[in-house]
């Protein structure tokens, strides 16, 4: 369903009622070895989050420092409170009795301390903070206060529009717009769902036709910022913060963009989204293949550190998503084969860390932010988070 915006002639997609659903090619069969190894990565996970929340109530850790929780490190900007919460109402799906009571107990009050950033209109990672963490507490529960905080979250973020260039921009800036919002814009769509505020659905869309237009190239790479002139709106430049160079490929922004340009294909039903993320996923495989797991960014010349395993969960996740998306059914198993052979390398002993390892983290040899030497090769909360939520899809 589109609508047609009469200031500039060009279609943009309205939201649907209903997410679209995801259909996996008929007779397709997870490889049987996935089942037992997501057994060895929930155990794991339990036993770590019950220490994390035991040893470290209400605290918010981003990425470790040696193996370790750091409470202390540099944040760059605050985006990840919402995985531990996501985490703990995993945990507690794949919890049974006395058990789940408690990961969901918990998870309720990480939660709950997120509720003052609903208003928070200096970050563009509202997405991030709430659809891991109010999204699930609201499909648990129904409570409408919940779908409350989400819709004002969302209408925080869209307040951040600017209409001069079409987009919504980082927290670094007017001028400043980063592939990271797919992974937020969808709720603003949400909130344009559930209210019928087409206004809402409007910004949504002129975003994601901005992102699409000036951030993914032909060959299906993203970059990771585009910088525009703030008075005009004028498209000036891409650059990155965390790849290696403006014109290069960061891996985690590539699965940011495979995974959000079809998570707005499914509140959508817009193809041209579709299509965007079917070419930011063929790119993955393209660069991945037999590997899985990339490196920070695949223009860096011989990396020093080979593997972002945080990137792998999020394109995993995202890659099931569009293998139940697709109509192609050869397309559609690629996409799934790809996802699964990547948790299965995620769930194995080079990435996997094992329920009596003494790391905090579930999720070996992930990084933060290369440039700024914060959590490199170490675990972060959106790696763990992305592969269990990735696991949790799959083996449904």
């Amino acid at each position: 369903m589109v609508t047609t915006d009469a200031s500039d002639g060009e279609q943009r997609p309205s939201v649907l009622a209903d997410l679209l659903p995801l259909v996996l090619p008929e007779g397709y069969q997870v490889d049987p070895r996935l089942a037992p190894a997501a057994q060895r990565a929930w155990s794991s996970a339990r036993r770590k989050l019950y220490a994390l929340v035991t040893d470290h109530p209400d605290q918010f850790p981003m990425y470790t420092t040696g193996g370790r929780w750091d409470f202390e490190g540099e944040a760059w900007t605050n985006w990840c409170e919402g995985f531990l919460g996501g985490q703990l109402w995993l945990a507690a799906a794949h919890s049974s009795g006395g058990y789940a009571d408690w990961y969901r107990s918990a998870a309720e009050r990480y939660c709950a301390q997120l509720l003052p950033r609903r208003t928070d209109d200096t970050v563009h990672d509202l997405g991030f903070l709430f659809w891991s963490s109010y999204y699930r507490w609201y499909a648990v529960t129904g409570e409408e206060a919940l779908r409350e905080v989400l819709i004002t979250a969302r209408r925080t973020m869209a307040s951040r529009f600017r209409g001069a260039g079409g987009y919504l921009p980082s927290f670094r800036g007017p001028e400043s717009l980063f592939i990271d919002i797919m992974m937020n814009v969808h709720l603003v769509y949400y909130a344009a769902a559930q209210t019928g505020d087409a206004e809402l659905a409007d910004v949504a869309s002129r975003h994601c036709l901005t992102t699409r237009r000036y951030l993914v190239r032909g060959d299906g790479s993203a970059a990771h910022e585009g910088i525009f002139d703030p008075g005009t709106g004028e498209f000036l430049r891409q650059s990155t913060q965390q790849g290696y160079r403006a014109d290069g490929s960061w891996a985690r922004g590539q699965a940011w963009a495979l995974h959000g340009f079809g998570t707005v294909y499914r509140f959508t039903g817009d193809r041209r989204f579709l299509q965007t993320a079917c070419g930011c996923a063929d790119f993955w495989l393209e660069r991945t293949r037999d590997a899985l797991v990339p490196p920070n960014d695949w223009s860096e010349p011989q990396p020093a550190r080979p593997h972002e395993s945080s990137a792998a969960a999020a394109a995993a996740a995202g890659l099931w998503q569009l293998a139940g998306l697709v109509q192609d059914h050869s397309r559609a198993r690629a996409y799934a084969d790809h996802a699964v052979s990547t948790l299965l390398e995620l769930t194995g002993p080079d990435f996997l860390s094992p329920r009596e390892d003494d790391r905090d983290g579930l999720l070996k040899h992930a990084s933060y932010h290369e440039a700024k030497g914060l959590g490199v090769d170490e675990s972060v909360m959106w790696g763990d988070y992305f592969l269990l939520d990735a696991l949790d899809q799959v083996l449904a």
